[in-house]
């Protein structure tokens, strides 16, 4: 994927005429792009087209960056049964294409203990059959020096479960394995193509860009997954969906002895379930920036995806949550972040995805509302999303992520 595959357009060509394909991603972030692999591999020789409305890669939405944690730990059974497909997809996309995706380094998950996201996780680990370690007390002190186990503000003792293939996805490199393979599979991908209407119908979905003045397509089904801007897309076909665009702030403190939180040095990604604050706290080993150790607030500032920025110099809230949080529990790291830069969640209220069809047009499938922890979970979330648009039997139990669950009354777009 070299960025320009727009470009395939000349201006004269931008015509109202209409091209087919058999199936039409909009969105490349990486639930669309896994959508469109699993599309080519599950039906080879179809004409499958992926679109964004950005020039790829680009950093306007929640696919960027060079990092993000991967884990079985879940409390929730169901995405820890996904996430063993995940591990295994992810580390043949990196055969695939010659790439290193993923970097072990351990999961430790912390909390009070007794926790229930604790106890929770536990089960469905064992359920799952993943390798896991529970520590506490001296032992866990004794093992990560670098972290500092305070009381919680009950008073209890801290405990973890350390899942020790839980470890780094290379996400950017993740993302361009994917564009590859797309297309040397035969897919196509057009960027730089806001997509301004998405028209409903029996037989195939029209798909309008450039505000009805671009490339114009069609497809038996269609697939949104436009991340923060499925609000207001799915909006405009009459579903109006409890999805809130948040603007996150990405820290990265800088270690006072460097190296000393590297993933060379054995230090795990960690996630804070009770760390005090409202919302959980995760960190990744040094790895975008030497000697910087990336720790975020698991939560963010509701926002217009189209002004995403709009304000952010002076909403500093959650970094000042973070500067005490980061004081008390790394000892050795600068409590000022050097680096902040910033991305975007789409929460649903209940943090589980938006996986279906559109209730009254059953081949718009829809993939949503990813609350921050999606890319993981892309390999299973890309080939549910194809299932549905080729009428296969899903892989897995779909009824977590169903729309019905909001009590939705679309009305007709038609």
């Amino acid at each position: 994927m070299n960025g320009t595959t727009n470009r395939l357009f000349n201006q004269s060509e931008r015509t109202m005429s209409l091209e087919e394909y058999d199936y039409i991603v909009v969105g490349a972030g990486v639930q669309g792009s896994f959508t469109a692999y699993h599309l080519l591999d599950s039906r080879p020789g179809s004409k499958v087209l992926l679109l964004d409305q950005f020039p790829l890669p680009h950093s306007r939405g929640s696919s960027h960056g060079q990092s993000r944690i991967t884990r079985r730990a879940y409390p929730e059974l169901h995405y820890a049964l996904m996430m063993t497909d995940c591990f295994e997809a992810w580390d043949k996309l990196g055969r695939e294409t010659g790439s290193t995706l993923y970097t072990r380094t351990g999961l430790l998950m912390l909390g009070p203990r007794g926790h229930p996201e604790l106890e929770a996780t536990r089960r469905a680990l064992e359920h799952v059959g993943a390798r896991h370690e529970d520590l506490e007390g001296e032992e866990l002190a004794a093992r990560y020096p670098g972290l500092a186990f305070p009381p919680s503000a009950e008073g209890a003792s801290t405990a973890a479960i350390l899942e020790p293939d839980g470890g780094v996805l290379h996400a950017q490199r993740a993302m361009s394995a994917l564009w590859k393979r797309i297309e040397e599979n035969g897919g196509r991908i057009l960027d730089g193509l806001k997509v301004s209407a998405v028209s409903p119908g029996r037989r195939a979905v029209t798909v309008a860009t450039g505000e009805g003045r671009g490339p114009r397509f069609a497809a038996s089904a269609v697939v949104l997954a436009v991340g923060a801007w499925a609000g207001a897309l799915l909006s405009s076909l009459g579903l109006r969906l409890p999805l809130q665009p948040l603007r996150v702030n990405v820290c990265y403190w800088e270690e006072e002895q460097p190296g000393s939180y590297s993933a060379a040095s054995g230090f795990p990604c960690v996630l804070d379930v009770a760390s005090d604050l409202p919302h959980h706290v995760y960190s990744l080993p040094s790895h975008e920036y030497p000697g910087m150790l990336k720790v975020c607030y698991h939560y963010g500032t509701p926002v217009n995806p189209d002004a995403r920025d709009l304000g952010a110099e002076g909403d500093t809230r959650d970094v000042e949550a973070l500067r005490a949080y980061v004081s008390r529990r790394f000892p050795g790291l600068v409590p000022t972040p050097a680096v902040v830069e910033t991305c975007m969640y789409t929460n649903t209220p209940d943090e589980n995805f938006i996986l279906d069809r559109h209730p009254l047009h059953r081949n718009i499938v829809i993939g949503a509302g990813f609350s921050g922890h999606g890319f993981k979970l892309a390999p299973v979330v890309g080939k549910l999303l194809a299932e549905m648009a080729t009428g296969d039997a899903p892989s897995f139990d779909l009824s977590p992520f169903a729309i019905a669950r909001f009590h939705a009354k679309p009305k007709s777009s038609l």
